[in-house]
Formats: structure tokens, sequence, C-alpha cells
């Protein structure tokens, strides 16, 4: 029977419109909804993300929908709340999505348990991760990499969520593999002295390589990654959204050839990065500047300085770090070379003080970075005016800069969702 017949049955009426006094609620009007719409916890994400993360929109927009379904409480109970394959070339930010999520949420990008898996490349290693069994020699000096106390010591009140990254999935051996069967299937994680791990609040992201050498291909000189000199070498919107399509292909079919099916049928879902061209590389520049900025505001010492970069300087960095095969780390490696290193032999010769503007610019005829001093003795609101950074408080710099072995561990209960 229909809701009507249902409604005529019950109640002797014609239509679902006569219901709308029952219970003083409105029955039969129907009111449009938007599943659009996201709640302000994962808008504050998805704007932390799109901050430090330029030119991965459907990595960012993935990780927000997730995050979305774990806050609505929609999130399966007998599996982890999401687990990620991240394809695409090196510095495309894989890792780095991963850190600024748990920077957001956590408060610090140590919160990512990191597993590097060119470490285990041969199947005894596993012990490394799980602890070797009773009666092995060593067990009781093995401590498991996957712990639920591991797991378990960036929760708070606030959030109870856990971020595990295996960093270069490819490079491990088919013991680490089969090892996460498991894990992504049904959350749940033997260690070798018959422990139980429960990664039900445990977000699991992989990153590869697989793929980089086939994308690069497709790309070839195309998409902004070299200069061009008329708006006319340029591909059309059609031609780009074609090349996108062959790239993610490609990331694709990399991953089903070397992993088997059951793990690629375990994946909630895979996301290929985008190459980063010029225009991303330029924005990621003035992030990276501006971070390096606040690491010199974090320092503990006397050395509150302020410092920008001309134009000129900008061009020369981003000369010197662009690179379509290494990505943004080419660039921090320029930036690294040509601004820090510098920078701290004026802090050590003590030409730079506390307070201090300094300017960072290229000189054309020498072909190097210089620098200047265009101001002493500023006050703190002025050096925050100048950089867009604020100056943190003296207990901040102490609560960021803490070793990672006095955060707190929380007890090692099991964190099931009932």
């Amino acid at each position: 029977m229909t809701g009507n017949e249902i409604a005529d049955e019950q109640f002797g009426v014609g239509d679902l419109s006569s219901l709308g006094k029952l219970g003083g609620r409105m029955v039969g009007v129907q009111i449009p909804l938007d599943p659009t719409r996201t709640g302000q916890e994962a808008e504050a994400l998805e704007r932390d993300l799109r901050r430090l993360i330029v030119g991965q929109d459907e990595a960012i927009q993935q990780i927000v929908n997730v995050y979305q379904v774990y806050l609505a409480g929609l999130t399966s109970p007998d599996k982890p709340v999401a687990n990620f394959l991240f394809l695409g070339p090196t510095g495309s930010g894989k890792t780095r999505i991963v850190e600024v999520m748990a920077e957001s949420l956590l408060g610090t990008p140590r919160a990512v348990i990191k597993i590097d898996c060119a470490e285990f490349q041969h199947s005894h290693e596993i012990a490394k991760l799980i602890g070797s069994p009773p009666g092995y020699l060593g067990h009781r000096e093995t401590h498991p990499l996957l712990s639920q106390e591991i797991l378990n010591q960036w929760h708070n009140d606030r959030i109870k969520l856990s971020f595990v990254l295996f960093d270069e999935i490819e490079k491990a051996s088919d013991a680490l593999w089969n090892l996460l069967l498991g894990i992504l299937d049904k959350g749940i994680l033997t260690l070798g002295d018959n422990r139980r791990v429960d990664f039900s609040r445990t977000m699991i992201f992989m990153t590869s390589n697989l793929g980089a050498h086939q994308i690069s291909s497709i790309l070839g000189p195309n998409l902004g990654f070299t200069v061009r000199d008329t708006a006319s070498d340029l591909p059309s919107v059609e031609d780009e959204v074609k090349i996108w399509d062959k790239i993610e292909r490609a990331g694709i079919e990399a991953a089903r050839k070397k992993f088997t099916p059951e793990f690629m049928n375990r994946l909630d879902k895979i996301v290929v990065f985008r190459p980063l061209g010029n225009a991303e590389l330029r924005k990621i520049l003035d992030i990276e500047l501006s971070l390096l900025q606040r690491r010199v505001f974090n320092s503990i010492g006397p050395n509150y300085f302020a410092f920008t970069a001309s134009e000129a300087a900008k061009e020369e960095l981003l000369r010197e770090g662009t690179d379509i095969k290494y990505g943004a780390r080419h660039l921090k490696r320029a930036i690294e070379r040509l601004v820090v290193q510098p920078m701290s032999n004026l802090i050590a010769s003590g030409q730079v003080r506390s307070g201090d503007w300094i300017r960072v610019d290229f000189d054309q005829g020498s072909g190097r970075i210089t620098f200047f001093k265009e101001a002493e003795n500023l006050p703190v609101h002025l050096m925050e005016q100048i950089t867009g950074v604020t100056i943190p408080s003296i207990s901040d710099v102490v609560a960021n800069t803490m070793p990672a072995e006095m955060a707190k561990v929380t007890n090692a209960r099991s964190s099931r969702r009932i």
C-alpha cells in the first residue's frame, strides 16, 4: 500500500495534507533539503586544507566528505573510518595533506603515525609492526609500532581519531600487503602476543609514486609546466579535462598492475594527485615563505625579526626551484639553500637582531639573492602587520617545541565505537 492508502485506511482522509496538524508536526509537506552542505567542523577542516594544499581539490574534497560522515556517526563500526590510496608524482602533496589534516584536527602534524614502507621490504621485518610472538628471540625487547597505545596517544576529549600513513606502499613486501588486508577490511590487527588492536577510529592513508612516469609522459611540455609567450599556447578547458582523465586512468592502471585484486577491493578511494604547474608552485612559494616566517617567530630566543621577499627574489626562487619531476620538494630545497642558510649566517654573525625588518631581493648583476635591513627595533604588532604572521606567546612556543616522547599517552583500552 502507498502512504496515501495507509493514511486513508487509518485516518479516513483523502490525502496526507490533512495530517498536517497531527502531533503538532507538518506531515505531507515537502521541504527541499540540500545534501551538498556540510557542518561547521568539516568546513573548518576544508579551509585549513585549502589554505596549505595547492592544486589538489579532489583529494581535499574526498577527505572532507569522509570526515563529515565520521562526525555524523555514519561510518561502519567494523572497519577503519576510511582507506585511501594516494597516487601521483613525488612532491605533489600526498604526505603533506595528511599532516595538515592532523595539524588542523589534533594540533600537530606529529599526530600522524608514519610507516616508511621502504623499511619493510623483507617479510621478517613485519615483526617491527606487530612484535615478535612469544618464544622468539628478542620477544620482550620488540615493541610493536601499531599498538593500541600508539594509535590512541593523540586522542583528546574533542577528537578521538587516529591517522596512520603507509608511505611508498609499493616498496613494501607482500607480507605487509597481506597484513593490511585484515586491517582494511575488518579494522582489527592481532599483535605477536595475541593482543588485538582496534582501527575503527582510524583513517588509513597509503601513498605511492606508481604511474608517475606515465603521468610525466602524458603531460610532456603541456599545462603550464613551461613558460609560454602567448595565451594561444595554453590548452583549452576540454583538452585539460581529457588530459586529467588520462592521468587518472594511468595512475589507477599502474596500481592495479602492482597490487592484488583483493587489496584494491578494500580501498575506499583512490586519488591521483595532479603534478604541480607554475601557477601552483607560485602559490606554494608564498605558503613556504610564510611558514619560514612562522619558524622564525616560533624559535626560542631573542631573534624575533620580520622578513619580506621582493618579486625579483620570488622569481629567482621559482627559477631555481621549479622542476616538474620533483614538484614542491625542489622548491623547498631552493628556499633552504638560497634563503634559510644565508639568513642563519646573518643571525649567527649578529647582523640581524630582534625587531629588525629584512628585505630579501635579487641582484640581476651578480645573479645572487641579497639581503637588506629596512628597519630596526620594530614593535611586535608592526612585525605582525608587515608579515601577516602572528607572533606566538612564550607558552605556545614551549608547547610547540615539546619532544614527541612527552606527549600525553591515553589509556590503552579499546576505542572501538559502540
